[in-house]
């Protein structure tokens, strides 16, 4: 798939293609102290192997590791960037996570990327289409992804959008 096509906007019809296919892949994301800190803050996780550099370097990791969901929660803004836009689509939301395994650590200083596939697509309603991205996050130069997961996606197109979500 050429990146013109991922660029384009695509009808849910023509989306349904490329069920099966890698449909993008994101740019790397640098996953420095910073970043962690600002998540931890934020979520309020402040456990050592996160944040405090000299004992997480008494581990086996060497340093400080991202939090999982940290790299879980880069999967909106690298899908926003990889992921084709539908033709007609008002709004997305995250509908869950069908599964979701966190195979290695991200080490501060890594970056990271997500790449993903179009597992499935359906239309539920007439102006609904669910989107089941099978979903990796790569560590650069890493031997295993970060992690893998099936996200789901809905997407409401033009016309009343069911409410009640």
């Amino acid at each position: 798939m050429s990146a013109d096509t991922l660029s384009r906007t695509l009808a849910a019809s023509e989306l349904e293609t490329l069920v099966g296919t890698e449909v993008g892949v994101s740019s790397w994301y640098l996953i420095d102290q910073a970043r962690i800190d600002a998540f931890a803050e934020v979520t309020q996780d402040h456990q050592f192997i996160h944040v405090d550099p000299e004992r997480a370097a008494e581990t086996p990791f060497e340093g400080t590791i991202a939090h999982g969901f940290l790299t879980l929660s880069l999967l909106s803004a690298m899908g926003v960037e990889a992921q084709p836009k539908i033709k007609g689509a008002t709004m997305g939301i995250n509908y869950g996570f069908d599964k979701v395994r966190f195979l290695a650590p991200v080490k501060v200083g890594s970056r990271v990327r997500g790449r993903f596939v179009l597992a499935r697509l359906s239309r539920p309603k007439p102006q609904e289409v669910d989107i089941v991205w099978q979903s990796t996050v790569e560590i650069e130069n890493g031997k295993r992804p970060a992690l893998v997961a099936e996200w789901l996606n809905r997407f409401y197109l033009e016309g009343e959008a069911d409410k009640s979500c």
